[in-house]
């Protein structure tokens, strides 16, 4: 059994034959000046946290305390384990493009994303990953590349990014436009967009609301044009794609 379930933001959880992952977890009403405008949903205790790179809307320290305990492993960019040593976390894995590591009964492959990746100014920039496991592709956050294309054949969905969290996108990141252009790339069965319709800066609402819905709906129409073999899956915050049914 495979099911994906998108708890907002890029946060998603993978149910794989009994594994639990949770992709960049931000299970919180804010992150600095970021208000969330979707509904939070309680998340029972996992078998890994994948966590995609270090912008804080994506290693969300506080969301991966209470996840952190002795059974549960996290997986991050090499570089990064500093920001995570000391959350009780079992044990931290933290890869390159290209390696993987085994969480429970599902193979965790990290691969490449396009995306500057500095947490605070004038401090190291680490590495931002995409994952590949069970054929599902997590992208995390980037921006298209050719190289894409090396995943045609090993996805059977994707969860791709859409959008970001205000009324304009910064660099290394794909809008609708781009996104669809990623899934015609790769060929999966399924896209399910992410990582749009959650998050606005404070006072921001009135003026841009629209960026809370747009976006999935621009990225469908797009993928129906540049791919139209795939099948968009949109969910709500909250629900459920079986991926085998």
């Amino acid at each position: 059994m495979r099911r994906v379930t998108w708890l907002g933001h890029a946060t998603v959880l993978l149910e794989l034959d009994g594994t639990r992952l949770l992709t960049d977890p931000l299970l919180r009403a804010h992150v600095a000046h970021l208000r969330r405008h979707a509904p939070l949903v309680t998340v029972a205790p996992v078998d890994a946290v994948l966590i995609s790179h270090a912008h804080h809307d994506h290693l969300d320290r506080p969301s991966l305390r209470t996840l952190a305990r002795a059974e549960t492993a996290a997986v991050a960019p090499r570089g990064t384990g500093a920001l995570l040593r000391d959350l009780p976390f079992g044990r931290v894995h933290e890869l390159r493009a290209g390696e993987q590591v085994a969480v429970g009964g599902a193979t965790v492959a990290a691969v490449r994303a396009w995306h500057p990746t500095r947490r605070f100014p004038g401090r190291d920039v680490h590495d931002a990953l995409g994952y590949l496991v069970a054929r599902i592709w997590f992208a995390g956050d980037t921006a298209l590349h050719p190289e894409m294309e090396a995943l045609r054949g090993r996805v059977d969905v994707v969860l791709v990014p859409i959008w970001g969290w205000g009324p304009t996108l910064g660099p290394g990141h794909l809008d609708p436009g781009a996104a669809a252009r990623a899934v015609a790339l790769v060929q999966p069965a399924v896209a399910v967009p992410i990582h749009w319709g959650t998050l606005l800066p404070l006072g921001t609402r009135r003026r841009h609301a629209a960026v809370l819905r747009a976006p999935a709906l621009a990225f469908a129409a797009q993928v129906a044009r540049a791919a139209p073999g795939v099948r968009v899956a949109t969910l709500a915050v909250g629900a459920s794609l079986d991926v085998d049914a």
